[in-house]
């Protein structure tokens, strides 16, 4: 036990974002307990834009809304968000990946090809010509954030799977007489879920962003849904007379992402082997 706690002090990253993914993971399961008043149908035009005070700990809105359950709910939907959508950008990477470095030939030519036409294309305006097709929505924006990042996963995938396809252990698994899907789902995916871990907890944090992007222009989670983005974008007007109402939505978007994105990097130290043999 001593010897995973000094682990854990080598590596402030991971205990910082762990505490900070996690206080974010709690706020959204328990939401219903922690919120003072509905994110919605709370609206009372007699304290709109009230300032942060005992009653309304983060003011309240031009609405009348109290903003600290607002974004307490809010984090539900950037969660579910990053989450299901990562889940569906891992899903295409990983498939391309394995059976591109696999195979090799013409199908790694052609899925390295889209893979680098996907990467010249930023991800917003992809995610934009996405909304475009299929209109403003929660449920697409699931879709178009689930197709626009999957390159950099199936970039890492491949290069893992052409340094495992020739050793020892895959060699084994042929000589046994594996076919080709049983040696890439048995023997090569489990030996190489690290960096795509990895990449995958920065996937969520890049989505929340993106999320909040959409939201923000109003392509996303429609009013009155309590989502961060579409909370900044109805601030704008009261930026300066009411500044509360946009600071605490772009906090909760700060310290999520920062949570996420620290809580990557010290999974990458752990799972790296080359720090890990170094004893980092």
């Amino acid at each position: 036990m001593s010897d995973f706690f000094k682990k854990l002090r080598r590596r402030p990253s991971l205990v910082i974002g762990g505490l900070l993914t996690s206080l974010v993971i709690g706020m959204a399961v328990f939401a219903p307990w922690l919120a003072p008043y509905d994110p919605v149908d709370f609206a009372d035009l007699m304290v709109s834009e009230e300032p942060p005070s005992a009653q309304f700990w983060f003011g309240t809105d031009n609405y009348g809304r109290d903003i600290f359950s607002r974004v307490i709910y809010g984090s539900r939907i950037s969660l579910a968000v990053g989450l299901l959508s990562q889940v569906i950008n891992t899903f295409i990477g990983v498939i391309l990946g394995l059976t591109a470095g696999y195979f090799g030939k013409w199908w790694d030519d052609l899925v390295m090809g889209v893979t680098n036409i996907m990467l010249t294309i930023p991800a917003l305006i992809f995610a934009l010509a996405i909304m475009a097709l299929l209109g403003p929505g929660l449920l697409n924006v699931f879709i178009a954030l689930g197709l626009t990042n999957w390159s950099y996963t199936c970039r890492i995938t491949r290069s893992q799977v052409l340094s495992s396809r020739s050793l020892d252990y895959v060699t084994a698994a042929r000589a046994l007489g594996y076919g080709r899907a049983r040696i890439m789902l048995t023997q090569i995916l489990p030996n190489i879920t690290g960096p795509i871990l990895v990449i995958a907890t920065l996937g969520v944090a890049y989505a929340i962003l993106l999320e909040a992007s959409l939201s923000f222009l109003g392509l996303g989670a429609q009013p009155p849904t309590p989502s961060w983005g579409a909370m900044l974008a109805t601030a704008r007007e009261q930026l300066f007379t009411a500044p509360w109402i946009s600071i605490f939505p772009g906090l909760a978007i700060f310290i999520t992402v920062m949570g996420l994105n620290l809580f990557g990097d010290g999974l990458r130290d752990i799972l790296d082997p080359h720090l890990t043999r170094q004893g980092k």
